[in-house]
């Protein structure tokens, strides 16, 4: 309880650098908060996300795939752990793996995650090139829940974001980023509230 608030405890899945893990980590930390990351799992040895959780001392695990005779049993061994920390939610946060329905089914509670680009729009790798190519005049970035499908659980939130003529994949990734920080955050605040439902 931080300033008489009840946190929701939230694990973060990432496979990658962490920014929006740090993002959310950092905003986790504000008084006006209404959440706290109780732990972090990645399924890469050398993640970023894994040196900032160790390095701001928030419990962490590498869990790596290859110890596993086949997935169920990889992702039944991070569900155990987030059981283990008592949360409420699981955060993908740059996790490059698609949950199965297996994961779904042992962890009985919600997961989402954000993506960059407004879906439905270029779900999968790559949105920004996606959008690229195709010319769109916006993108952005959409936080949804997670089901059995790549990207296409129920939409919760989005951010709009203009695509410039004088934009690239790495200028227009970095300026929804931004935006993915915000709107992560914002999200999360608000399941941790009770004001945001998955309808399944």
């Amino acid at each position: 309880i931080a300033g008489g608030i009840m946190k929701l405890k939230i694990a973060v899945l990432s496979s990658g650098r962490g920014s929006n893990f740090s993002a959310l980590l950092k905003n986790s930390r504000k008084e006006d908060s209404f959440f706290q990351i109780a732990l972090l799992i990645s399924d890469k040895e050398n993640a970023g996300a894994l040196k900032t959780a160790k390095e701001e001392g928030i419990p962490h695990f590498f869990v790596n795939p290859k110890d596993f005779e086949n997935k169920e049993a990889f992702e039944n061994k991070m569900v155990e752990i987030v059981n283990r920390y008592d949360c409420g939610l699981v955060c993908l946060a740059g996790y490059m793996r698609i949950l199965s329905p297996s994961f779904l089914k042992a962890w009985k509670k919600d997961v989402i995650n954000i993506h960059p680009s407004l879906l439905p729009a270029f779900p999968g790798l790559d949105a920004q090139k996606q959008a690229l190519e195709y010319g769109v005049k916006f993108s952005g970035c959409t936080v949804h829940f997670v089901d059995e499908g790549m990207d296409t659980g129920l939409i919760i939130g989005q951010k709009v974001v203009p695509v410039l003529e004088t934009d690239d994949e790495e200028t227009l990734s970095k300026r929804i980023l931004k935006e993915e920080h915000i709107l992560y955050t914002e999200v999360v605040n608000k399941y941790a509230q009770g004001k945001i439902k998955n309808k399944r």
